[in-house]
């Protein structure tokens, strides 16, 4: 699991940023999950985006992963619907190889049932968390009965995990689950929540818009 998870850094209007996001499997090998506004926000994609898989306290064992391809949702890309927050990043191989032949992937799934028992995890990076290192969360998921179609998960994690991969049928002994939704958003009045979108036909869509890149 350490080693298919990792951050996500890019440049957000000027600033420097980071997300969380993971490898998955897939035809080209080069296939990252995260959440929409980890890829676009303010009308624009990110710059200088790239993924380091197995990230812990300034480390990068698996090097660093330059995105070469950018998706998100039509829902998102337009109106940054939050329902949609979903995005997969194609990555350049590296030193001749490819990321899930060094890191490996975990699966995807998509119209899945919506309550079940998940683990979530990701990069918190602001206080208490200081990004250094990969936090997780696990529960059985809600629907959101406020202002979204999302799921939820109870769970502290904050900004940084964003992106960072919800597992169905997660095995603790081999680090192995399938990805069925991502860190997204949380309420401010709601700090033990967080909240993921669910993936349909149309992260679907995403990832296999994804698969038919193929890394340079």
């Amino acid at each position: 699991m350490t080693r298919s998870a990792g951050r996500v850094f890019f440049t957000y209007q000027g600033r420097n940023a980071s997300c969380s996001a993971t490898a998955v499997t897939g035809d080209n090998e080069s296939t990252v999950i995260t959440a929409g506004h980890c890829v676009r926000m303010g009308g624009a994609f990110h710059t200088n985006w790239v993924f380091v898989p197995g990230y812990a306290n300034g480390r990068r064992p698996y090097g660093t992963w330059v995105a070469t391809a950018l998706y998100t949702t039509p829902q998102w890309n337009n109106g940054e619907d939050v329902n949609y927050d979903v995005a997969a990043a194609v990555v350049a191989p590296l030193d001749g190889r490819s990321l899930t032949d060094v890191v490996g992937g975990q699966g995807v799934s998509f119209n899945q049932p919506r309550s079940q028992r998940m683990h979530a995890f990701g990069y918190p990076a602001a206080a208490p968390y200081d990004g250094s290192k990969l936090v997780y969360c696990a529960g059985q998921t809600f629907d959101d009965f406020m202002m979204s179609r999302d799921i939820g998960l109870n769970c502290t994690m904050n900004g940084g995990s964003s992106g960072g991969p919800w597992f169905t049928g997660f095995d603790e002994s081999t680090g192995l689950g399938t990805v069925n939704s991502v860190n997204s958003f949380k309420y401010g009045f709601a700090g033990g929540w967080m909240f993921g979108p669910y993936f349909g036909a149309e992260a679907r869509d995403v990832y296999e818009a994804a698969q038919g890149a193929t890394a340079p």
